[in-house]
């Protein structure tokens, strides 16, 4: 497929494709009573939001939460950093979508804070006994990884602050973990190979559409994966028969 086709119809038609996957697999998840989680990381303008975007488009809002995570308030860092991710699972038959997540504490807290070196290796610990926790519940876990290279970072980041409707997004802090980027690589690359119970989806987001249709790819397939065979065709059945209604 060209990058033409993928601009216009080819990419119209697989994302139609992909939220066709998602609103079946959102359905099975629903009648098995199983649970999902959706992490979320990425450099600033990476892709996040859109991607976000298509989910809701794809889902029953009454079926999933999104939590945007930023800093912990003061009730929230009176407790272990696992504690506010804790009060957000999910519920059987829904899906929880992080928008950054637990990560934070070997990323933004390591990096821009100077974790030490003690808190990092237990945070590790504790990080990977909590996915394995999730793991042996049967809660699916995937996570994203939207990566771009520095220019495209940087070139994000200055149409943000050119464009009034975009401008809203950008902080202070952006600008200053671009001037870290080196040490967010190295600590991004740690993450990745140390954490890694639950496998990690590195996707190519300097092409947002291409990056997008991988990102809901990678969520598509890894759902699937853990649905019921019998389930999600029955589900399938039902949304065909629909039509018969129609007539």
């Amino acid at each position: 497929m060209t990058s033409a086709d993928l601009s216009a119809s080819g990419y119209q038609a697989t994302l139609r494709e992909l939220r066709q996957r998602l609103r079946l697999a959102q359905i099975a998840i629903f009648r098995q009573n199983s649970q999902a989680i959706i992490v979320l990381e990425g450099y600033d303008a990476a892709g996040k939001g859109g991607v976000i975007q298509e989910l809701s488009y794809a889902w029953d809002p009454r079926g999933f939460a999104v939590y945007p995570i930023g800093p912990p308030s003061k009730k929230e860092a009176g407790h272990p950093f696992l504690w506010r991710f804790w009060n957000r699972l999910p519920a059987p038959g829904q899906i929880a979508i992080f928008d950054r997540s637990w990560y934070g504490r070997l990323l933004v807290e390591r990096v821009e804070h100077g974790l030490p070196d003690g808190e990092y290796e237990s945070s590790i610990s504790e990080i990977n006994a909590f996915e394995k926790m999730l793991q042996d519940n049967q809660i699916t876990l995937i996570k994203l990884s939207l990566e771009t290279d520095a220019e495209t970072h940087r070139t994000r980041l200055l149409r943000r602050a050119a464009e009034p409707q975009k401008r809203w997004k950008l902080t202070v802090s952006d600008i200053e973990s671009f001037a870290h980027r080196a040490d967010y690589e190295l600590a991004f690359d740690a993450m990745v190979s140390r954490c890694a119970v639950s496998p990690w989806h590195r996707i190519d987001t300097n092409r947002k559409k291409p990056g997008r249709l991988a990102a809901l790819r990678a969520v598509s397939d890894s759902l699937e994966a853990n649905l019921t065979p019998r389930t999600f065709a029955y589900n399938l059945g039902v949304i065909e028969r629909l039509g018969e209604l129609s007539k």
